[in-house]
């Protein structure tokens, strides 16, 4: 059974959206432009939907169209959709112009960041001399003991399940957009997975979207 609690992280309202208006909110590969005024559509659609508030749906709604994935759907051809998928018209030229300088802003903003984050780089080390160390001479037969070998960490890495693998109250992880989120299984239905997120929302998938 759905939990009625509000939801409050903006990746649990993004794939409450995905669920609701599937045909509309993309969660995976190439999104469709969104109709103007779409914001006003959904607060009316979800005006009795105790989950979501407007203030979280905006939040929600403005990470998506400012998304490299949302960006990059906005081109010359493309057809804004509603909330139920129907076309509503063409882009206008300087809506993709807007979009394209907002993507190629934010793409040198984060390349910017990672370089900042970066360690130093060889060159720079090199214009350090190197530290010398005297080294005290040891008799021949005399041999330093060798340390004890490292045991590397755990490495955890999610692979996609098969649907064999799984089973009732099993905890997976759900791929939704860029960001495996966390949930128990609910039930299975033949392809059909349900589970249930961490968040409380509920959720219906194939096993090609669930991570072990």
């Amino acid at each position: 059974m759905e939990s009625t609690d509000k939801l409050t992280d903006t990746n649990a309202i993004l794939a409450y959206l995905y669920e609701t208006f599937p045909l509309c909110f993309i969660a995976e590969g190439e999104t469709k432009p969104l109709k103007i005024g779409l914001f006003q559509d959904l607060a009316e659609r979800l005006a009795d939907d105790s989950k979501v508030s407007k203030t979280q749906l905006r939040v929600a709604l403005r990470r998506y169209t400012s998304s490299w994935r949302y960006l990059k759907c906005v081109k010359t051809g493309a057809q804004r959709v509603n909330l139920d998928g129907e076309p509503c018209g063409e882009l206008e030229q300087e809506h993709i112009d807007h979009a394209q300088a907002m993507l190629k802003e934010s793409q040198e903003k984060a390349k910017a960041k990672r370089a900042a984050q970066a360690p130093s780089t060889p060159k720079a080390a090199a214009k350090r001399p190197p530290k010398k160390v005297a080294v005290p001479q040891r008799p021949k037969t005399e041999r330093p003991a060798k340390p004890a070998p490292k045991v590397a960490a755990p490495v955890v890495n999610l692979v996609q399940a098969q649907l064999t693998d799984l089973a009732k109250k099993q905890r997976v992880n759900v791929k939704l957009g860029m960001t495996p989120v966390a949930g128990v299984i609910t039930d299975i239905n033949k392809e059909d997975i349900h589970v249930q997120l961490d968040s409380g929302l509920t959720i219906k998938v194939r096993a090609e979207h669930i991570l072990l």
